[in-house]
């Protein structure tokens, strides 16, 4: 298992097999504790795509007040710029949402 930040709820998985081309991986969610939360988060996230789709994927889900986010990646450093970003622009949606609730 890739060692990365697992203190702040996000579990980490393990490098696929290389031959799949999208060796590094990484799984999280965050649980907003209100289906309607989760789907604000997610309807402002799922708009903007990723910048090298070649590169890195994102799938999203909503599921009992959760989202859930999957990442793939063909190099490590791909991986951590995408979730770098993603992260910064769900906890400025976050800090909004309780902003105003």
């Amino acid at each position: 298992m890739d060692p990365m930040a697992s203190d702040a709820g996000f579990d980490v998985g393990d490098r696929l097999p290389a031959s799949s081309g999208w060796e590094f991986v990484c799984d999280f969610e965050v649980d907003y504790g209100s289906e309607e939360h989760a789907k604000i988060v997610y309807a402002t996230l799922t708009v903007d795509k990723e910048l090298q789709p070649d590169k890195v994927k994102r799938q999203m889900s909503i599921s009992d007040g959760k989202l859930k986010v999957h990442f793939e990646a063909v190099e490590a450093r791909f991986l951590r710029a995408s979730f770098s970003a993603f992260v910064d622009l769900m906890i400025l949606t976050t800090q909004i949402i309780e902003e105003y609730n």
